[in-house]
């Protein structure tokens, strides 16, 4: 009888427990960065639809922390529907709508030139695997960076948009964009066709704290003023 007790005191203390590690969604209203999407930014007037999908999660649904930095950081695989007969590469930019810096969303991955011949890319692909001719674009990390999956902070959830642009020109073999703006300047005038598959990140309540900040230096103290001798001015 004891034992039951324990059992049942244990259950309802990890029922009430549950809730501290689940996330709210992303409230539906406020994407701060929506409008600033690649595919919203840089597709031209009458700019046709992709299907773009993920093997790794449906559409809206929770990512699953393998491919988050939280654990592996495995590329979830992609696939999406060919672009119009005018496409000539395919861009691939993911970013993270619910945060804003520097003017854009948060940048995660991109990768530009993928061959107009390439509609999938498998699920645990290496770095060095993307397509023959394929260029690594920066995220927020620095320039020439492969995948990098959420690492969400505390609060609700956040949205990750890994979007597909359909481009009518190739870029140079030794493009090597440092940054945002100079990831899409050549592509401006060029996206036919766009699609985006979404994706929520959430923290992973198993995931040890963050390593805090060490402590700022102490101001060094003012000079002491010296006592005035007011002798010398009687």
């Amino acid at each position: 009888m004891r034992n039951f007790a324990s059992v049942a005191v244990l259950a309802a203390a990890m029922t009430i427990a549950a809730p501290a590690f689940a996330q709210s969604p992303p409230p539906p209203a406020v994407e701060a960065g929506k409008d600033m999407l690649a595919s919203v930014t840089l597709a031209t007037a009458g700019a046709a639809k992709l299907t773009v999908t993920t093997p790794g999660w449906k559409e809206g649904a929770d990512i699953d922390f393998k491919y988050t930095q939280y654990q592996g950081n495995a590329f979830p695989g992609l696939e999406w529907t060919k672009g119009p007969a005018a496409t000539k590469s395919y861009a691939i930019i993911m970013q993270a709508s619910d945060f804003v810096a520097r003017g854009s969303p948060i940048l995660h991955w991109s990768v530009e030139n993928i061959p107009a011949t390439v509609t999938k890319l498998p699920a645990g692909m290496k770095p060095e695997e993307i397509p023959a001719g394929s260029i690594y674009g920066p995220n927020y990390q620095g320039a020439g960076k492969p995948y990098l999956g959420p690492r969400t902070p505390p609060g609700p959830k956040h949205r990750y948009h890994i979007q597909v642009l359909a481009i009518d020109t190739q870029l140079p073999a030794d493009f090597a964009p440092k940054s945002y703006a100079e990831l899409i300047e050549p592509l401006k005038g060029h996206v036919i066709a766009t699609g985006d598959v979404v994706g929520l990140g959430q923290v992973d309540p198993s995931a040890p704290p963050p390593t805090p900040r060490p402590p700022a230096p102490a101001a060094a103290p003012a000079p002491a003023t010296p006592p005035v001798d007011h002798s010398k001015h009687q």
